[in-house]
């Protein structure tokens, strides 16, 4: 057996996440799974994080273990791809039987899309819409976000790691044409954080709240909101090693 390492995109909308889950198999990590079993590969997947319900990935990091038998490692990407509907293995290769998808990843980058303009049919899978916003206001709290905190308050109810403590190395927005994108990279997210945060910009960037009621909810003093940004905009961009 030797471990390989996977770039694989999806289409979180086909999905209820990520993660394996006891309530149903429609899953990312079940479907891949199913397929590896179907050509003799019994292991299972390791990915370099967890994605929520509707959240999509364009380049995902997993890693298991193939037999010997699969030498060709194009051949079995394009045998997976046949296998797969909504996931899509853009590359395999090997690596050290230490690599952890996880554990090895330095950075990771979300990425987030929406419009002011009304969405057709074939983008609101794919495209979140807030109809007004105010530009200067969203690039000046998502800079507040940027630095070592305790994310206690941006986080999911409900959710235990070891830490909250989390850095954001760059959190900073941008156009293209009729696109509005919003860029976090860190060292790693909590569940449901980078919605969270969003969600929160978006509410300053509108005028509901404000950057010294985010300062406020960074330091723990007070939590003014806990909502989420819908995920259908959000990308699990890039895993950084």
């Amino acid at each position: 057996m030797r471990r390989v390492k996977a770039v694989i995109a999806y289409d979180g909308a086909s999905f209820y996440g990520f993660q394996r889950q006891k309530e149903t198999t429609q899953t990312v990590t079940t479907a891949i799974e199913e397929a590896l079993k179907s050509i003799g590969i019994e292991d299972n997947i390791r990915g370099s994080g967890r994605t929520d319900r509707g959240v999509h990935a364009s380049n995902q990091i997993i890693d298991f273990r193939v037999p010997t038998f699969w030498r060709d490692l194009n051949r079995l990407r394009e045998v997976l791809n046949r296998k797969l509907d909504s996931i899509y293995f853009k590359h395999i290769s090997y690596v050290k039987a230490s690599f952890h998808s996880r554990f090895s990843a330095k950075r990771r980058i979300y990425r987030y899309i929406f419009k002011t303009t009304p969405i057709s049919v074939f983008e609101k899978r794919y495209i979140s819409y807030y109809p007004r916003f105010n530009p200067l206001y969203l690039q000046e709290s998502l800079r507040l976000f940027e630095g070592r905190y305790d994310f206690s308050y941006f986080i999911k109810q409900g959710s235990f790691t070891h830490t909250n403590i989390r850095t954001i190395y760059r959190a900073y927005y941008k156009r293209y044409r009729d696109y509005h994108i919003i860029y976090f990279e860190a060292d790693g997210f909590l569940r449901s954080q980078v919605r969270m945060m969003i969600d929160f910009s978006m509410k300053v960037a509108n005028g509901k709240l404000s950057l010294e009621n985010q300062q406020e909810q960074l330091e723990l003093k007070q939590r003014y909101s806990s909502t989420l940004a819908p995920p259908n905009g959000l990308y699990l961009a890039r895993i950084i090693y």
